[in-house]
């Protein structure tokens, strides 16, 4: 079998709203933990570890989630399509995908595509990655989700998964995958 080296696409960057909006989730809690923690008038002193404990927790969920929006990758690898989405990652082989079918999306038109339900995800106004369940009953997809304007939509021939994929030049992926 005929193998090809790796080549990346370019993902849509993750918008600023999206990335403001995970600091103020995050950072919100920090603060009032902090402000608890600073404040001499406790009702149980004895909280003050428990509030160590919670600001750790919000700390370490913190670096998680950052590390979650930096990590995006599409790349064709042999022939395998490669996703990393966040703390996520699929690899789907290029037979698999029903290549007739595909093609590039606007979710606000196609709203039967659009992730619903997150299965094992992370999931932000404008930021969608992992597992989800597609509205209308369309079954499953992996998400890698940054701008719904133009998502390539690629269906599995299993009928029951599906990728959608937020790239800088969808139809490039396109091409590449329909030239293997």
């Amino acid at each position: 079998m005929k193998t090809h080296g790796s080549r990346e696409f370019a993902v849509t960057p993750v918008s600023a709203h999206a990335v403001w909006l995970m600091a103020m989730l995050l950072v919100l809690p920090a603060v009032v933990v902090v402000a608890l923690f600073a404040s001499q008038d406790l009702p149980d002193p004895g909280a003050r570890p428990g509030l160590g404990l919670a600001l750790l927790v919000i700390v370490a969920v913190s670096l998680v989630s950052a590390v979650g929006l930096r990590r995006r990758r599409v790349a064709l690898d042999g022939d395998h399509l490669r996703v990393v989405a966040g703390l996520f990652s699929q690899a789907v082989a290029i037979g698999a995908i029903e290549l007739e079918r595909a093609r590039i999306v606007d979710l606000a038109e196609h709203s039967e595509l659009r992730p619903a339900i997150k299965t094992l995800g992370m999931s932000l106004p404008g930021y969608q990655a992992g597992h989800f369940r597609l509205r209308a009953k369309l079954g499953k997809a992996f998400c890698l989700v940054t701008d719904t304007r133009r998502v390539l939509w690629l269906p599995l021939r299993d009928g029951k998964q599906q990728l959608l994929l937020s790239l800088e030049r969808p139809q490039a992926l396109l091409d590449a995958l329909r030239g293997r």
